[in-house]
């Protein structure tokens, strides 16, 4: 009798450790959170971050580069809506972007950052709004090569 509950206790023990496993592993493929920002009114905010696959650093290489394209929020390496409006304005000025400077990183967002990708960081893939694997990998060579404006 003592072996029959030795082993239904092992098994018990093994069903809630890999039950545990299951359970959380939905949480650890989840997106981020979105951040919280104190607004001009000092209320709290959500700030959508959309870092497209780059690293804190190469987002802040991002940051630094938008510097000239009138971004003037924090170089905190999350892209947010301020961060991708100054993006957009880039994208209009530069690459046809022709949608609103709102921040949303959306189809038509994406569709210019390919146009730009294309030039020197190595996008082959097609402009399709969408950012698949080929977008952010080209997307991280521009944000390295964007060091430079960091000091």
């Amino acid at each position: 009798m003592r072996a029959l509950t030795k082993a239904l206790v092992g098994a018990t023990v093994a069903i809630g450790i890999a039950a545990g496993g299951l359970a959380t592993a939905g949480t650890a493929m989840a997106a981020p959170a979105p951040t919280e920002r104190p607004t001009a009114t000092g209320e709290i905010g959500t700030l959508a971050v959309v870092n497209l696959g780059l690293s804190t650093r190469q987002a802040k290489n991002v940051q630094c580069w938008l510097e000239r394209w009138d971004y003037r929020g924090a170089n905190d390496g999350l892209l947010g809506t301020g961060s991708w409006k100054a993006f957009q304005y880039y994208l209009e000025v530069a690459r046809g972007y022709d949608g609103d400077r709102d921040g949303v990183v959306g189809p038509k967002t994406i569709q210019a950052l390919q146009r730009l990708l294309t030039s020197a960081w190595g996008y082959r893939g097609k402009i399709d709004g969408i950012a698949g694997a080929q977008t952010q990998a080209a997307f991280k060579r521009f944000a390295n090569d964007q060091a430079v404006y960091c000091s």
